[in-house]
């Protein structure tokens, strides 16, 4: 089964992905798509010798060629990787329940439009929750807003920073991330 991860950044889930189904004989990482020609994500999966492809942001509204680059490499799933740029309509109706986010906070709490990374963290912080994770979930038109996955915490205390709450999180992409889009690629059915 062939994927393409879609990162638009520094590409540390993206790589964590990449090494997770590198041996994998049913699931290969097939392509990362990056809207920024700068995105270190693009660099990692050169590195792992994962072939790159970059589309504009306008370029990602056009919809012949985008599906000629989705399908001439046969890919079946999309994960989103640090992507931030909504997905077109077109995508979203082709890969219906088949393309995977992750949020760095317990959704619906901190989700929507401008709530990513250190945005996200900040919002955690001055709530004074208790305590914050991921979600991993399938993506539908709404920022944030498709069907949960899974859902994975970790404590915050008071004394916690944001940079604090900044290092909890990705211990729990990187744990529970790739094994968890394995598991729901593996159970898929047509």
């Amino acid at each position: 089964m062939n994927i393409a991860i879609l990162a638009s950044g520094s590409g540390t889930n993206c790589e964590n992905i990449i090494k997770h189904f590198q041996h994998s004989k049913t699931i290969k990482v097939a392509l990362v798509i990056s809207n920024k020609a700068d995105a270190y994500a693009l660099t990692r999966a050169q590195n792992l010798n994962v072939p790159t492809c970059i589309i504009s942001k306008d370029d990602f509204r056009n919809e012949k060629k985008v599906m000629d680059i989705l399908d001439s490499n046969n890919i079946e799933f999309i994960i989103l990787a640090g992507f931030l740029l909504m997905v077109p309509t077109f995508i979203l109706n082709k890969y219906k329940q088949r393309i995977i986010n992750i949020h760095p906070s317990l959704l619906p709490k901190y989700g929507g439009k401008g709530m990513y990374g250190r945005n996200v963290h900040v919002a955690v912080k001055e709530s004074g929750d208790t305590k914050t994770g991921i979600t991993i979930h399938f993506i539908d038109e709404i920022y944030d807003n498709g069907e949960h996955i899974a859902q994975f915490s970790c404590p915050i205390t008071e004394e916690d920073s944001v940079e604090d709450i900044e290092h909890k999180v990705p211990e729990l992409e990187k744990r529970y991330y790739p094994s968890t889009i394995e598991s729901v690629l593996m159970n898929y059915k047509d």
